[in-house]
C-alpha cells in the first residue's frame, strides 16, 4: 500500500506536479502517496465535465445502470482488499470496514435499479378546466449540470459511493473531491469506474487540497453541490454561491429516549448493548452516532450502570484485528480536541464513569453524567467516544430535551408503545426517528438528512437524485383524451 496513486481526471489515470502522503492514524505508517491535479488539470477535468453535459444526460439508461451494476459487482470481488485499504488510511476497526463496503455495494446496485426506472414521467390531464381541453402535461426529470461531490474522511468509500452514483443514475458528470486525510478509497472507485463504458469526461475524481476549494466551489459551470462534513464548512460554502443547488449533509449530536415502558431487564439489555456500541463505533466518528441518552427517571438507575459496563465491554486497539470495536480517531489532533472538551466538562461538575484518557490519536470510550448545559461538549458534535447521559421525568420533557440542540439529525426512541412512536415522529425535530433502537441506523436507500443546523436536502439514492435533477413540463395539445 505504498505505491503513487494516480488521480482520474474526464476518465484516465493522471498525474500532477506534486504529492502527498497518507499515514496510518493507528500507527503512522504510510499508506500510499497521492498524485494531487495541478490548476491545469483541474480546468481540464471542469471543462470536460461541462462539455458533456448534454451527452451524459442522453445516454441510454441500459448503459448507466450497467456501469453501476458493474461497479457494484466489483466492489464485491475487492471487498477485503478495499477494507483493509479504509482500515489503513482511516484506523476504522477492519469490520466495520468490511461492512462500509457491502454499503458501497448497496449503494451502487440501488442507483442500477433507479437509474432503469428514473424519469419515466408523470402525465396529468389538464381538461380538468375548460381551458385545458385536450391537453396532457409530462412532466420528466432533467440533470441540473455537473455535480460537485465534496466527501468527507469517515466513511472514505461509502459517503464517495453517495456523491457518484446518484449522479451517475441521472445521467449528470460528477467531479467528485475525497477528503484529504482519506483519499484512497475514493481513487479505487475511479479505478472501477475506468472500467465502464461511461462517456469520457463525465466523471472525475480530484484529491485537490482543501485550500483550492473555494475556486470550484465558485465555477459557474458547476451549479450542484453536495457536501458531507461540518456544519461551518457547509454553510459557508452555501453562502458563498447562494444561487447554486447545494445540498448539505451535517453534523449531529443523536440522541438515545429510554421511555418509562422499556423497562424489562431485557430491554434495558438491549438499549444499553445498542448504546454503547453505536456510541463508539467508528471510533464515534458518525454524525449519527450516539452522543446523548436521554433516560426516563424510572429506569435511569438500572440503565446507567449496565451503559458504563458495556462501553468498557468494547474492545479498543489496532483496527486490524478482528476483534477490535473501536479504534484511533482519524488524527491525533482529532483526539486532542475530543481530550479538551470532556476535560472542559469535567471541570465545570461533570461526572466521568469511564473513559476519558487519550494515548496519541486513540480516545477511550467515555461516559458523563451531570454535563452542564454550557459545556462543549452539551451543545456540539463531539465526532468521538464520548456519551452524556441524562434523566428526565417523562415523555414530554425526553422530547424537549432531544428538541433542545441545534442539530437535528436522528433520534432513536426506546419504548414499545406505538402512539408514543407517532408521537415522537410529529414531536422531534430530526430527520429521522428510529423507534425500538439508536439513532445511527441509516439504510443507504433511505431519505437521510436533518433538519435545523444538520443541513439541507437528502441523501438516500433516489433522494439525491431528485436533488440533481428539476422537473420540466411537457405540454401536449389537440389531444383526444
Amino acid at each position: 500500500m505504498t505505491s503513487t496513486h494516480a488521480f482520474w481526471l474526464a476518465g484516465r489515470q493522471a498525474t500532477g506536479e506534486a504529492t502527498f502522503d497518507v499515514t496510518s492514524p493507528w500507527d503512522g505508517r504510510l499508506v500510499g502517496t497521492v498524485a494531487v491535479p495541478t490548476d491545469a488539470q483541474v480546468e481540464e477535468a471542469v471543462a470536460a465535465a461541462h462539455a458533456v453535459v448534454d451527452e451524459f444526460a442522453a445516454t441510454p439508461a441500459h448503459v448507466r445502470a450497467a456501469a453501476l451494476d458493474h461497479v457494484s459487482k466489483r466492489l464485491v470481488e475487492r471487498t477485503e482488499e478495499i477494507a483493509q485499504l479504509i482500515s489503513a488510511e482511516n484506523g476504522k476497526p477492519v469490520k466495520w470496514a468490511r461492512g462500509e463496503v457491502g454499503r458501497a455495494v448497496s449503494v451502487f446496485r440501488f442507483a442500477a435499479e433507479e437509474a432503469r426506472r428514473f424519469n419515466g414521467g408523470d402525465a396529468q390531464r389538464l381538461d380538468t378546466d375548460l381551458g385545458g381541453q385536450g391537453r396532457l402535461a409530462l412532466t420528466r426529470r432533467f440533470p441540473k449540470g455537473v455535480v460537485l461531490g465534496i466527501a468527507p474522511f469517515n466513511f472514505p468509500l461509502n459517503l464517495c459511493a453517495h456523491k457518484i452514483a446518484p449522479a451517475i443514475a441521472v445521467g449528470a458528470p460528477i467531479i467528485l473531491k475525497p477528503a484529504p486525510a482519506t483519499p484512497l478509497s475514493g481513487l479505487v472507485l475511479g479505478e472501477l469506474l475506468a472500467e465502464t463504458e461511461l462517456p469520457a469526461g463525465s466523471w472525475s475524481v480530484l484529491p485537490v487540497p482543501n485550500d483550492r476549494m473555494p475556486a470550484l466551489v465558485q465555477d459557474e459551470r458547476l451549479p450542484v453541490i453536495s457536501f458531507t462534513g461540518s456544519d461551518k464548512v457547509g454553510y459557508a460554502i452555501m453562502d458563498s454561491v447562494p444561487r447554486k443547488h447545494c445540498t448539505l449533509e451535517l453534523g449531529g449530536n443523536g440522541a438515545a429516549v429510554v421511555l418509562a415502558d422499556f423497562a424489562s431487564e431485557e430491554d434495558l439489555d438491549w438499549a444499553a448493548t445498542r448504546i454503547a456500541t453505536f456510541s463508539n463505533y467508528q471510533g464515534g466518528q458518525s454524525c449519527i452516532s450516539v452522543q446523548r441518552v436521554i433516560a426516563d427517571t424510572s429506569v435511569y438507575e438500572r440503565l446507567l450502570p449496565k451503559i458504563v459496563a458495556a462501553v468498557e465491554a468494547q474492545h479498543t486497539g489496532d483496527p486490524a484485528d478482528p476483534s477490535t470495536d473501536v479504534g484511533p480517531l482519524v488524527s491525533e489532533d482529532a483526539a486532542k480536541r475530543v481530550e479538551s472538551w470532556v476535560d472542559e466538562a469535567v471541570e465545570a461538575g461533570a461526572r466521568l464513569h469511564t473513559g476519558g484518557k487519550r494515548d496519541g490519536a486513540s480516545y477511550a470510550p467515555t461516559v458523563l453524567t451531570g454535563v452542564p448545559a454550557h459545556t462543549t461538549l452539551a451543545g456540539e458534535e463531539v465526532f468521538g467516544p464520548v456519551l452524556t447521559v441524562q434523566k428526565v421525568d417523562g415523555e414530554a420533557e425526553a422530547f424537549a430535551a432531544v428538541n433542545d440542540s441545534k442539530y437535528g439529525l436522528q433520534a432513536g426512541v426506546f419504548t414499545h408503545d406505538l402512539q408514543t412512536a407517532f408521537r415522537a415522529h410529529r414531536a422531534l425535530e430530526v430527520g429521522g426517528v428510529v423507534v425500538g433502537d439508536v439513532p445511527s441506523y441509516r439504510a443507504d436507500q433511505m431519505p437521510y438528512g436533518g433538519a435545523k443546523q444538520s443541513g439541507v436536502g437528502r441523501e438516500g439514492v433516489r433522494f439525491a437524485m431528485d436533488d440533481y435533477t428539476y422537473e420540466r413540463v411537457l405540454v401536449l395539445t389537440g389531444l383526444a383524451l
